[in-house]
């Protein structure tokens, strides 16, 4: 259920695709700063959508520099971080950590439970500076594996779990945004959930394994999908427009509108959305 808060590269302006990728750099030198080398293999892009919509509400102080890392050996790399890299480097701990366990749980992934077993110290450290998210983010696992072990079917409760996990990890602090940020996060949590139950319910039908479409199968679903997946991301957009965002807000704008759709259109289609 990862990986589909990423931009559209391909329409970007040169001055946001770097901006972009800067984050992106800043996110990896925090997880490093705030757990060490080991833990930036857990980076991925989803966590920088929440670096640049926290930043773009708080505007906090950034810093800039330049760096070689492993990935970059050669030529230093410059980066952009703040607070907000930190706190996005600790859910995309937390969030590894426990999809990690949820793989084991589900089907025995062997790596996943040795990738689980070394973020685990780190994840206690996540659990003690943010106990409201790592409480959520566990409860919400819980529940999805409840609704996975009955074989409900309907797709609601189960899309409601993981807004549930969104809505508080978009929450940096409790303050005046903290419920319009709920709202926008337990929209794009149903979007999250439901489009990953979409472009995996062939599969999950061949193997078994639960998926809450699994009454769609066998039919044409792309606009059936579609309509659903837009009632979602309609509500996500209602909120998102109630924030004052100026900086990086056509960034974030072309991952809500265009990059959320990118993995969708190429197993529907590619439509646009």
């Amino acid at each position: 259920m990862f990986g589909y808060l990423v931009a559209a590269a391909g329409v970007l302006e040169d001055d946001q695709r770097q901006r972009y990728q800067e984050l992106y750099c800043g996110l990896c030198r925090s997880l490093e700063r705030c757990f060490g080398h080991p833990a930036r293999l857990t980076l991925n892009y989803d966590m920088t959508f929440l670096v640049l919509l926290l930043g773009s509400l708080y505007e906090p102080e950034e810093e800039t520099a330049q760096r070689r890392c492993p990935r970059h050996p050669l030529e230093a790399q410059t980066y952009v971080c703040s607070e907000l890299s930190d706190y996005a480097a600790n859910m995309n701990l937390a969030l590894a950590y426990l999809k990690c366990l949820d793989d084991w749980q589900d089907e025995h992934k062997l790596p996943a439970l040795a990738e689980a077993k070394t973020l685990e110290p780190w994840y206690r450290e996540v659990q003690a500076r943010y106990p409201r998210q790592c409480q959520a983010i566990t409860q919400a696992m819980a529940a999805l594996a409840e609704i996975e072990k009955r074989g409900e079917e309907a797709p609601d409760a189960a899309a409601a779990c993981f807004g549930d996990l969104m809505a508080e990890v978009l929450v940096w602090r409790e303050d005046r945004w903290s419920g319009t940020l709920r709202s926008m996060g337990h929209a794009l949590g149903r979007f999250i959930y439901l489009v990953d139950a979409a472009m995996d319910l062939e599969d999950d039908v061949k193997t078994g394994s639960y998926n809450a479409f699994r009454s769609f199968a066998g039919q044409d679903n792309e606009q059936r999908f579609r309509d659903i997946l837009k009632m979602q991301l309609g509500e996500c957009l209602f909120w998102f427009d109630k924030l004052p965002l100026v900086r990086d807000a056509q960034l974030l704008q072309n991952i809500l509108c265009v990059g959320l759709w990118i993995s969708f259109n190429q197993r529907f289609g590619g439509k646009d959305a």
